[in-house]
């Protein structure tokens, strides 16, 4: 057991943040992809592949909320879900609200670059590597405290730049893609920052002891694996342009 002293909150949402070096961001299929690098099929490639990924999401959000007891979490908690998988709600005048929800912008951005709805649906893309690397990640979401499990989303500490950067970059570099088809990343850079409120407020009062910290540190370590290993997998299949 660590007889340190315990970081404080800000101390310790700074060697959280620190871990963004480590992001996807950088690695070197992705760095292809916002340069403009990429070929329309490693595109594709990617979008099919990352789409294991998104419909992931939300059954790792269920996982969370199925196991902590706490009704407040749970409020919260559940708008990731909608989010992703989108809702329809009909009030008691019969007036309908309805939101597709960010898997099927994902599919519409993969139908923007070549794809079709049925070869995106149907995984048939999706390459070993991604499929071990998201279910690992799944696995941990369900089987962890969901504190843990919190701690592992906190990649969104680092997701709102490379939304941006892809919203910045692609026009210009990928102008056969209509710009339609990139309304997941707009949708995604002002959803990640509160993802990010809630998923800190959770890791910072929970890890509250140097040991705890440092699990967390390693958990949020996990999670960065989990989308480099998922690029790793991605370069195998389609290569990587210099």
């Amino acid at each position: 057991m660590s007889t340190q002293q315990p970081w404080n909150h800000e101390e310790f949402e700074a060697k959280l943040r620190e871990k963004g070096a480590a992001y996807h961001i950088h690695h070197p299929f992705n760095v292809m992809l916002n340069t403009g690098k990429a070929t329309p099929e490693q595109i594709r490639g990617w979008v099919a592949n990352r789409f294991y990924y998104q419909i992931a999401i939300p059954v790792k959000d269920a996982a969370i909320l199925s196991n902590t007891p706490d009704r407040e979490v749970r409020r919260q908690w559940i708008q990731r879900i909608l989010d992703h998988d989108g809702y329809e709600i009909t009030a008691p005048d019969g007036t309908t609200v309805r939101d597709e929800g960010g898997i099927e912008a994902w599919i519409k951005l993969g139908e923007a670059t070549g794809l079709s709805r049925e070869e995106i649906v149907d995984l048939r893309h999706v390459v070993p590597g991604v499929r071990f690397a998201v279910d690992a990640y799944i696995n941990f979401a369900r089987q962890r405290p969901w504190q843990e499990a919190v701690c592992s989303s906190l990649t969104e500490l680092f997701a709102p730049k490379i939304h941006k950067e892809r919203l910045a970059n692609w026009p210009e570099h990928y102008p056969w893609i209509e710009s339609a088809g990139l309304q997941y990343f707009r949708n995604r850079v002002s959803q990640a920052r509160r993802d990010v409120e809630q998923g800190l407020a959770v890791t910072l009062n929970y890890f509250n002891t140097r040991e705890m910290q440092e699990r967390a540190l390693t958990i949020l370590q996990f999670k960065l694996d989990v989308l480099w290993t998922m690029n790793d997998a991605m370069a195998n299949a389609y290569g990587v342009n210099k």
